[in-house]
């Protein structure tokens, strides 16, 4: 018998976010900040192709939804556990953080050391710069 749809969305998913288990490769990232002071194009591209390690549970764009995690178009500046739609752990409800670079950054790294008790599990054993570089592409995505 053949796998419903649902079910082979939830399988690909899973694949996906393994597939970058473990692996800590990233793309060549030019000047890290620009002239204007905001992240360079290239960081902003290495954060989109870094962010395909994210898309197993994770959304952004006009058509984004909550999959494993809540989708995160404009994540900078709003409440941790803020996004209706997803049940999000007690930890991270409680947390009373507000999303910023350097916190977003840090639960990229490691989730469990910025909010212990969050449902997050990504062990991906990412650098501070992949992680920034994904924080940089998220800036971006405002979902319109």
């Amino acid at each position: 018998m053949r796998a419903s749809t649902a079910l082979q969305g939830v399988l690909l998913g899973l694949l996906l976010a393994l597939a970058g288990c473990g692996r800590s490769d990233t793309a060549a990232v030019g000047a890290s900040v620009g002239a204007d002071g905001e992240p360079s194009a290239a960081r902003i591209e290495a954060g989109r192709k870094l962010f395909a390690r994210c898309a197993g549970c994770h959304q952004v764009g006009p058509d984004a939804g909550t999959i494993f995690g809540p989708q995160l178009n404009g994540v900078l500046g709003r409440k941790a556990g803020g996004v209706g739609g997803y049940a999000y752990s007690p930890a991270l409800k409680a947390s009373n953080l507000v999303w910023d670079e350097r916190n977003l950054a840090a639960f990229i790294r490691d989730s469990e050391a910025v909010v212990p008790g969050n449902k997050m599990r990504f062990m991906n054993f990412m650098s501070e710069q992949q992680a920034a570089d994904i924080v940089a592409y998220l800036a971006t995505q405002d979902g319109r």
